[in-house]
């Protein structure tokens, strides 16, 4: 039975902003959409119901001030296994626009955005959404809410906006760094098919007192909501061979991750555990913005980047610690033999020449577009403040010590992702059933504090490395059956990673023959997504897609 009720909320976002200028804030709902109806597969059978939706209306006003009138059908909380740990996480939304700006579409072979809210590899659950994008970080009905996780979320609150999000980042982010909601509302305007998936993430904890959301809990069901997806062609709109993923922070990782890890046989005793579809789990394309990921080299990369950055208190990390895992950058970038972009003019990318690749790659053409955006008086104003910078008229140069001198302060103290003292959100992720953090570098445990009996990383962290890294399946072991397009997006003055992790992803993807969209925005920081309008026209580009039809 179909249930209506409609509800309108006004959003302003950006359409068609600009890479490298801000054109894009936080995402304020001014009123609430009627709950739909949850349309759950408690049954086991995986078979979504086309019938079972609540029909909604929402306003998109874009940074012209157009509003765009979206009526969509919206399907609520749907398990996408049938043998969930949690359907509080393990559940999706589905969201399908009929109508826009007053003409009936027929999105039944759009584009599919499978958009995650994963933020700080925390649980994310879509169980007390009320239409598109309240998908929630920490917590859920039915599920245990880790420890130190937040209450209520950024994205799930009507009233979101840019101060409810983390410290530093960007108003498209919520409270623990993953996306809001700026992605969906534009693509569902666009005429795409939404899906929303919750996954589970770590720090959650059952009544035995166990972890059950710790690596590889999240990739293995997002890959599970992806073949929920496929299996069911034909009875969820849209097309399922052009599904784009988009997450950003952690959620940007396990992003790519499904991108690089399609179908992969490592992943198939979890999926068959939790109950998945017998289905591909690939995707078409990936959307990637700030991916912390390739964690076990994270930290020396974090350190190449910018060891030499003191805190934001004025002190200086252990400079014996940094030159170590500098050193052990070095060799790494050595082995994996990157070649630079096409066009770029570098060949094989070493710890040595990276940091001028960066600057002439990224970090000077993103500088340039920024400047050439602004008016005569404010560039003005911009460059008398930034004398590190020099301006032609046509494109800005720097060196890269004055490029790190001008972002300033670094987030994290060294190191930054498996910290000797067990406490980074990482070590929570590589936690065991009984154990909430544990290392999962040799470096990191050889050098713990906290007391361990052994200096070694435990025996299945090696395996659970290669479930989490996309690097892994597009370096050691190359997927044929992983992602081809790559839209990655990082801010300049982003200090949770190292500017050299995307832009390794991008330069073995296109190593690869793969389509990339790499840049990067001038003084933005985490989470930034200032060119979301142009996100969706990539989508469409990339995907084949022309426009909703009418009906």
């Amino acid at each position: 039975m179909k249930h209506r009720a409609i509800k309108r909320r006004n959003v302003v976002i950006g359409i068609g902003a600009t890479a490298g200028v801000a054109a894009v804030g936080g995402i304020a709902l001014n009123a609430n959409a009627a709950t739909g109806n949850a349309s759950k597969s408690s049954d086991g059978s995986l078979v979504f119901d086309p019938a079972a939706y609540t029909e909604l209306t929402t306003t998109v006003t874009d940074t012209q001030g157009t509003e765009h009138a979206v009526t969509y059908h919206f399907w609520k909380a749907i398990t996408y296994v049938s043998k969930p740990v949690d359907a509080a996480y393990q559940s999706l939304n589905v969201s399908v626009p009929v109508e826009i700006d007053g003409t009936a579409v027929d999105a039944s072979n759009a584009p599919i955005l499978l958009a995650n809210s994963v933020g700080g590899y925390m649980p994310s659950s879509v169980a007390d959404a009320t239409g598109i994008g309240g998908a929630s970080m920490g917590g859920g009905a039915g599920g245990g809410a880790p420890s130190g996780a937040p209450t209520t979320s950024a994205s799930a609150s009507p009233t979101a906006s840019a101060s409810a999000s983390a410290p530093g980042a960007n108003g498209n982010t919520n409270a623990t760094g993953g996306a809001m909601n700026t992605n969906q509302l534009l693509a569902l305007a666009a005429g795409y098919v939404v899906v929303e998936p919750g996954a589970r993430g770590r720090g959650l904890k059952n009544s035995a007192g166990e972890y059950y959301g710790s690596a590889p809990a999240v990739i293995v069901d997002l890959k599970a909501a992806v073949r929920y997806v496929r299996s069911n062609k034909g009875r969820i709109p849209g097309n399922v061979e052009r599904i784009v993923s988009a997450g950003t922070s952690a959620g940007g990782a396990v992003s790519t991750l499904l991108g690089a890890s399609a179908d992969s046989p490592i992943y198939d005793r979890h999926l068959k555990e939790i109950g998945a579809a017998d289905a591909s789990d690939a995707i078409f394309a990936v959307g990637a913005w700030c991916p912390i990921t390739d964690l076990e080299h994270a930290d020396a990369a974090y350190e190449w980047n910018w060891g030499t950055n003191a805190l934001s208190t004025g002190k200086q990390v252990d400079q014996t610690v940094s030159k170590d895992l500098r050193s052990q950058f070095a060799e790494y970038q050595a082995k994996l033999r990157l070649r630079g972009l096409k066009g770029s003019g570098f060949g094989t990318l070493t710890a040595r020449n990276y940091d001028e690749y960066l600057l002439k790659q990224y970090m000077e053409p993103s500088a340039t577009t920024y400047l050439a955006a602004l008016s005569d008086s404010d560039r003005e104003t911009y460059l008398a403040k930034n004398t590190f910078l020099t301006w032609d008229g046509e494109k800005a140069t720097f060196t890269w010590d004055g490029f790190l001198t001008h972002v300033g302060a670094r987030k994290k103290t060294v190191p930054a992702f498996d910290a000797f003292d067990l406490s980074a959100g990482e070590n929570n992720e590589f936690g065991s059933a009984t154990t909430a953090n544990r290392h999962f570098t040799a470096y990191g445990a050889r050098n713990d504090t906290t007391g361990l009996s052994t200096k070694r990383v435990e025996s299945d962290i090696p395996e659970l490395l290669n479930l989490m890294n996309p690097m892994y399946h597009l370096v050691e072991k190359v997927n044929s059956k992983r992602s081809r397009h790559w839209w990655i997006r990082l801010g300049t003055n982003d200090t949770d990673t190292s500017h050299v992790i995307s832009a390794n992803l991008a330069a073995r993807a296109e190593n690869l023959g793969d389509e990339v969209n790499h840049l990067y925005y001038w003084d933005e920081g985490h989470g930034a997504n200032t060119d979301p309008g142009d996100f969706i026209t990539w989508i469409a580009k990339v995907t084949g897609y022309k426009k909703a039809k009418k009906k």
